[in-house]
């Protein structure tokens, strides 16, 4: 006997899903060095129902910058493709109709699209009654991201499953993670540029560059790895002022490896010259979201307004 839920009853805020930013370690993640990653209070969540004529069909009222969602409509699809083969929906023999939605609004480079499949996972779980744990949850999420990200890094899946504030590095068998322990909360302002970057073509372009020159790599990602662990100290022990000129710092390395961009680079200027005391680009690059480091809520104020006049669209958040 199938297990239904109705659309009315289904219990969408057991599927949230959280966006995510990077304080520290994007592309260089990719390389099983550490990164340290902030879950948003902002979330994706899903309904599912089945339907009696086989298929896929998918309703997205999630929030979204322009031509988002027209971007990485093929993307998507495959994503859900994948994330359903996984946990062994057949759309073939019984169809499935989902509805996502939540206040995450999408724009690269605030996790997204894992997001969307974690969320789909959990509805998943709610709708055949199963009793997955929070592991095999982030598991189907890892398995939705190749269909964005190709080859995901699986940094994006776990902070949209688990929340918080963690370090995260990848392995040749699980990755480990793990949540860190605030001394005191972290105020976040973040923008978006409004461009829309493929990871997949920014991921294979850094490891092009670093296929050419395999030297210069080393020495970059070697001097990341240090700052990570700086960064990671200055987080535990609340030393904000620490912690800014490491994002200031982390930027510069971005901008090495290309992944920058002007639009970007101007937020990143504008969110320091109005009070912010790190400033750096956060996710795939090259279009996407910056984010500033604000240590009191006047000066996150301050820095919001001064890029509401140079963003399309601006945040306030707090790790906490």
């Amino acid at each position: 006997v199938n297990f239904l839920i109705t659309m009315t009853s289904f219990p969408v805020d057991q599927t949230h899903a959280f966006g995510k930013l990077i304080l520290f370690g994007e592309h260089f993640v990719v390389y099983k060095v550490p990164a340290l990653v902030g879950a948003v209070s902002a979330y994706t969540n899903c309904k599912l129902e089945y339907t009696a004529e086989p298929g896929l069909e998918v309703i997205d009222n999630r929030p979204a910058v322009p031509f988002y969602k027209e971007k990485k409509m093929e993307e998507g699809i495959e994503a859900i493709d994948l994330t359903l083969t996984h946990l062994g929906v057949d759309t073939k023999k019984r169809g499935v109709k989902l509805t996502f939605g939540g206040d995450l609004c999408c724009a690269s480079g605030i996790g997204a699209s894992a997001a969307q499949v974690v969320s789909l996972a959990r509805a998943v779980n709610i709708a055949d009654s199963r009793s997955l744990s929070e592991d095999e949850i982030n598991a189907a999420g890892y398995e939705g991201e190749k269909g964005y990200h190709g080859t995901p890094s699986g940094i994006d899946n776990t902070a949209a499953t688990f929340g918080g504030l963690l370090r995260f590095q990848r392995t040749e068998g699980a990755p480990i993670f793990d949540k860190k322990t605030l001394a005191t909360p972290i105020r976040i302002v973040y923008a978006s540029t409004g461009i829309t970057a493929s990871t997949t073509e920014v991921v294979s372009d850094v490891r092009a560059k670093k296929e050419a020159d395999e030297a210069w790599f080393a020495d970059l990602i070697g001097k990341y790895t240090d700052l990570c662990e700086q960064g990671q100290k200055a987080v535990e022990e609340g030393d904000m002022d620490k912690l800014g000129k490491l994002m200031n710092l982390n930027h510069e390395y971005l901008q090495e490896l290309t992944v920058s961009c002007k639009e970007l680079d101007d937020l990143v200027v504008a969110a320091r010259a109005a009070g912010a005391v790190g400033a750096k680009m956060s996710g795939t690059g090259r279009g996407g979201l910056m984010i500033a480091l604000t240590p009191t809520e006047e000066i996150q104020n301050e820095v919001a307004s001064a890029l509401e006049k140079l963003a399309p669209q601006v945040w306030k958040t707090t790790f906490a």
